[in-house]
């Protein structure tokens, strides 16, 4: 037993932290593009980036030099030559996104950005080419600064028909070409930065709440009119949601520390999920947003389209895993800067204080395949480091080796457990900017790209040793584990 006959070996980007070419062919400003590179000695305590009016302003006009997310890594004119790498491990599948502030660089406009759709449409013909599935994501953590000027955010439900208008297009002109399409990364990160995925300045109070919980809203609309017009198109597309799991334990059998992880769960992860694979909110969120006095509307005709259209499978990046407790008082806390959690003295961290914890993947998938009873895709996984050549001019990754192997023999063990799995896309297989901290030197590839935090290098793509391990474990479909 194993993987899957057909399981789809791969890896995963997002254009706003690869494609560069910020102000290129009609491309207007996104949010990613104004957050700042942080100095090393802050990565440990680094936590969510928010955005605020004084940075948007700052952000605006400021030097490029200080956002490295506008030149992010050349993809928009690497690509052919980073998708044959990924064909030269063996990759069956390439999850990429495509850029709204590309293809509707106002929102508004009267028709999509032709030389935009001819550049994806090269992507996706490259990937094929190579006997790669695109997999496309169809807004990943790139909201354009006009969501925010033109509509204060996804609150407002103008967005719903913006959205649904573009992914409409992606839709009909891939309808032959892409199978897989994921509707909103991480859907869920909009608790922890709604400039990500809301478009929303940072904010307090509960007139912030309500308006967070209607733009989350609001996207799961979108998302659930999306599945329904794909299935108009062509039924045979799959189309999923996508979480960033935090998987979560309880500190301790103390019956109040075991509640207060359930409630965790609920809020952060199934809520969510529950939304667009169940098309109905859960009892535990109505009960939520009624003791915290937060105000949403969700019309019979929205509850009607999150019934009809569920996705077709269950999407979840999986990096760690956290500790919760009915109290913090003398508990150590983790120093991860995803999302805050008690410290697990059974795991081990990254340099970034991301708890280790290989085992949560395969709990984590026999947890969602019972709750669910769809098909996983593991969207992304991975391991960021500091890295530099050695004196042979390589990178001896052997860490990142050993993280991999190891999360792939818990999931191998889920398979076998009897969860179904269509596949893994490992996050990022060629090194990228950081989405949080917004610096090169986070580095996550089995390919190195020659360039340091101040865009500065050769831009080369170098091969590390875990290139041609996963090139090993790809050809024997996970027997190399």
């Amino acid at each position: 037993m194993g993987f899957r006959n057909d399981f789809l070996w791969g890896g995963a980007i997002a254009a706003c932290q690869t494609e560069g070419a910020w102000n290129v062919e009609g491309k207007t400003l996104t949010f990613p593009d104004i957050v700042k590179k942080i100095k090393p000695e802050q990565r440990r305590n680094f936590g969510q980036a928010q955005i605020d009016e004084q940075a948007l302003e700052a952000g605006k006009t400021g030097p490029v030099s200080d956002y490295p997310k506008r030149w992010g890594i050349d993809f928009y004119h690497t690509y052919k030559e980073d998708i044959a790498l990924f064909a030269e491990m063996g990759f069956q599948v390439f999850r990429f996104s495509i850029a709204l502030a590309r293809v509707f660089p106002h929102l508004d406009d009267p028709q999509p950005n032709a030389k935009a759709l001819a550049y994806y449409d090269a992507v996706i013909d490259e990937c094929l080419r190579h006997h790669i599935e695109p997999l496309v994501t169809i807004v990943h953590f790139d909201p354009p600064i006009a969501v925010w000027e033109k509509y204060g955010g996804w609150c407002n439900p103008a967005m719903i028909d913006v959205y649904v208008r573009y992914a409409g297009v992606l839709l009909e002109r891939y309808k032959d070409k892409v199978k897989y399409w994921v509707t909103f990364n991480e859907i869920n990160m909009a608790l922890k930065a709604p400039f990500k995925t809301l478009g929303m300045l940072s904010g307090e109070g509960p007139e912030y709440e309500n308006r967070r919980w209607q733009g989350i809203h609001n996207q799961f609309v979108a998302s659930a009119r999306t599945v329904i017009r794909a299935k108009e198109i062509n039924p045979a597309m799959m189309v999923g949601c996508m979480i960033a799991d935090i998987t979560t334990y309880p500190y301790s059998s103390d019956p109040r520390d075991v509640l207060a992880n359930l409630k965790f769960d609920q809020k952060m992860n199934l809520g969510f999920l529950d939304v667009m694979v169940k098309g109905r909110y859960p009892y535990f969120l109505k009960n939520y947003f009624a003791q915290e006095g937060i105000q949403w509307t969700c019309s019979e005709q929205d509850a009607e389209l999150l019934k009809q259209g569920t996705v077709d499978f269950v999407g979840f990046s999986y990096y760690m895993s956290i500790v919760t407790s009915y109290t913090t008082k003398d508990k150590q806390l983790t120093n991860g800067n995803m999302t805050g959690g008690l410290k697990n003295a059974c795991l081990s961290s990254t340099e970034w204080g991301w708890q280790i914890d290989p085992v949560g993947l395969r709990i984590t998938a026999n947890q969602l395949y019972d709750r669910y009873e769809k098909p996983l895709f593991v969207l992304e996984n991975g391991i960021g480091s500091v890295e530099v050549p050695g004196p042979d001019g390589q990178i001896h990754d052997a860490y990142r080796i050993a993280y991999l192997r190891d999360h792939l023999r818990q999931l191998k063990l889920a398979a076998e457990d009897g969860c179904e799995i269509l596949g893994y896309t490992m996050w990022g297989p060629i090194d990228l900017i950081s989405s949080q901290t917004s610096e090169m030197s986070k580095r996550y590839g089995f390919i190195y790209v020659d360039q340091d935090d101040e865009g500065q290098g050769s831009k080369r793509r170098i091969r590390k040793d875990s290139f041609a391990w996963m090139q090993r474990v790809i050809a024997t479909n996970g027997e190399e584990l």
